[in-house]
């Protein structure tokens, strides 16, 4: 297979890089593409060096069976055409396709066959939030259909890529010198701190981190479901955690939503309490699974469950499930009839 990656530079770019060395993915060409500034760099892959392309509108992507796209929104409007014109298929981590009723969004363990049907030659990564949250909500669905979710994130600094990262980093050490810590990446310092707003702010006071997990949803699950989101930006480098409350049609069992994590698809459970065995971002980051915990019935609804649930961000958030969905495509036979 012939293969992409835009934006090689960035955390998730980075992250592609590390996915595709793990993993049994046959790559016969490697072009690796990003902004001017790190044009020519020289990047090592599986034992092999590649030089970093400026990516510009041209010829670059022909005979390119699927592009990895991670280079913001703008970047992804502008070279969309010129990525997929001669039959690449780009797989976008950006936000600015996702909600184009011609282009898929996709999370391959709920709805992978959407992918089939990209009239622009488009497949929309989900949000990082949006991403976990459906992994697990779809097991639960599959036993009752799921009315409405209401869920709290705590989002860690990768979220804001590698600059979010190294200022928390960067904060932790000033503080513990003594030192004022110097604020840059977000809006207020965020070691020792949590900071209910990521993205900015819509015309209902939600922000748009929180009305992308409420529209994704409902557009990967085929579903009414209702979905109200709080996001908060929380000291933790990376791995994003999730507070869960959802109510189904039907009442379901504890035992058998259970067992229904442990035989799902992308799921490890963790879930004794008496035992204190929960996840947590400090052992779940790197690791490739949706982790699910804390798993109880609803004190105000006799249809309602609650669970907690932790994910990589950069990993299952992003790079990981853009992988996915490339794999799940290579084995339908899709970039042979190229």
């Amino acid at each position: 297979m012939n293969v992409a990656i835009v934006g090689v530079s960035g955390a998730v770019g980075q992250e592609f890089l590390q996915v595709l060395s793990e993993r049994p993915f046959k790559i016969d060409r490697l072009e690796l593409f990003a902004s001017a500034r790190s044009a020519g760099k020289v990047i090592k892959f599986r034992g092999k060096d590649y030089t970093v392309k400026k990516l510009k509108h041209g010829d670059d992507f022909k005979d390119i069976d699927v592009a990895f796209v991670s280079a913001g929104g703008s970047v992804s409007l502008e070279f969309a055409d010129t990525i997929t014109k001669h039959g690449t298929i780009m797989i976008d981590n950006s936000s600015a396709f996702r909600m184009y009723e011609d282009v898929p969004l996709v999370v391959p363990e709920v709805n992978a066959k959407d992918a089939l049907v990209r009239p622009r030659g488009i497949i929309a990564n989900p949000n990082c939030t949006t991403i976990q949250m459906v992994v697990a909500l779809n097991v639960i669905e599959q036993l009752s259909h799921i009315k409405r979710v209401h869920v709290a994130t705590y989002q860690a600094a990768s979220g804001a890529g590698a600059m979010g990262m190294a200022e928390l980093d960067r904060q932790t050490k000033e503080i513990a010198a003594g030192e004022e810590p110097s604020v840059e990446k977000f809006a207020y310092q965020l070691a020792y701190n949590l900071i209910p707003q990521i993205d900015v702010f819509t015309d209902n006071d939600y922000t748009k981190e929180e009305m992308k997990m409420y529209h994704e949803t409902r557009k990967i699950m085929h579903s009414d479901i209702m979905v109200s989101a709080t996001c908060v930006r929380v000291p933790v480098t990376r791995a994003h955690s999730e507070a869960i409350w959802l109510e189904t049609e039907q009442p379901l069992e504890l035992d058998a939503v259970r067992e229904a994590f442990r035989e799902a698809q992308g799921i490890v459970l963790q879930d004794e309490p008496a035992d204190q065995v929960y996840p947590m971002p400090l052992f779940i980051a790197e690791k490739d699974p949706v982790y699910v915990g804390r798993l109880r019935r609803d004190l105000t609804s006799p249809n309602g469950l609650s669970f907690w649930c932790v994910a990589d961000q950069i990993k299952k958030g992003a790079a990981l499930n853009a992988v996915q969905i490339a794999e799940w495509l290579d084995r339908q036979g899709e970039f042979k009839k190229k």
